[in-house]
């Protein structure tokens, strides 16, 4: 008992949980900052995943968000065209991504009407030439997909626009 009694003394609670084997208070510690650092590591990983998953999810609705809008534009029998569909552009530099072509002429003159026609209405057109020598009245450009389906929309209503319009995806 004397001997118990003097470890106590002199080693404390540590020297009698090492006589039964048990952890020292250091060892406890060590293991306490283990467990939390795998704890940290476990939800940084788990974090790491929900952004991933996040972000699949963002490309998901993205992708469905353009099948839904290719969906609209088709009921609307409407048409999606590169430039390079139509030989490319010629001079002309396009600031913005879409455009709604209201009429595409192999006349300069009669393009220039049109845009005349376009202004007047309130639109802010813009001649677009292309290498096969067609000249375009393009509007409401956007950079926007949905906005361009919704400009085609409001623009079919204008009495200068044929019901054959079309949008220019300038890439």
């Amino acid at each position: 008992m004397i001997m118990v009694l003097s470890v106590f003394l002199l080693t404390g609670c540590d020297g009698l949980r090492k006589l039964a084997g048990r952890p020292t208070s250091d060892e406890l510690e060590s293991l306490r900052l283990e467990v939390m650092e795998a704890r940290e590591s476990e939800q940084a990983r788990l974090a790491i995943q929900q952004a991933r998953i996040d972000s699949l999810k963002r490309v998901e609705k993205a992708l469905a968000d353009s099948l839904a809008l290719l969906d609209s534009l088709k009921q609307m029998n409407g048409t999606i065209l590169n430039p390079s569909a139509m030989g490319g552009l010629f001079t002309t530099k396009l600031d913005y991504r879409y455009y709604i072509i209201v009429g595409a002429f192999s006349y300069r003159n009669n393009a220039e009407k049109l845009l005349g026609r376009v202004n007047e209405a309130g639109y802010s057109g813009t001649l677009i030439s292309f290498r096969n020598g067609y000249n375009a009245i393009g509007v409401a450009p956007g950079n926007d997909l949905n906005s361009a389906l919704a400009s085609l929309v409001a623009v079919k209503k204008e009495p200068f626009c044929p019901p054959d319009a079309w949008i220019l995806v300038n890439d």
